[in-house]
């Protein structure tokens, strides 16, 4: 099943920077395995925001939480996902 996920950081101005650091770290790692594992198909920066805009490839929606769930920066993010189809004039 495909999705589109807009994810949108949200960190508290008064978080210290290197926890900030320290959970950006782990949010790396744990999109880097994410997308070797080809759950993440496409990651991409939305210019000018912290924000990106994703394609996950998972068999259920309830993979699709407990990934998105146990991003390390879950907590500080608003979430919005669009379930995908193919389109019918799609090449691919």
């Amino acid at each position: 099943m495909l999705y589109q996920v807009n994810m949108t950081v949200n960190l508290p101005p008064d978080m210290p920077v290197e926890i900030a650091e320290e959970i950006k770290g782990k949010e790396k790692a744990y999109a880097l395995d994410l997308q070797r594992q080809g759950k993440w198909l496409h990651l991409w920066r939305v210019a000018g925001r912290y924000e990106n805009l994703s394609i996950f490839d998972v068999d259920s929606h309830d993979e699709l939480h407990s990934l998105l769930s146990g991003l390390p920066l879950f907590p500080f993010m608003d979430i919005r996902v669009t379930a995908l189809s193919r389109h019918p004039s799609a090449l691919k």
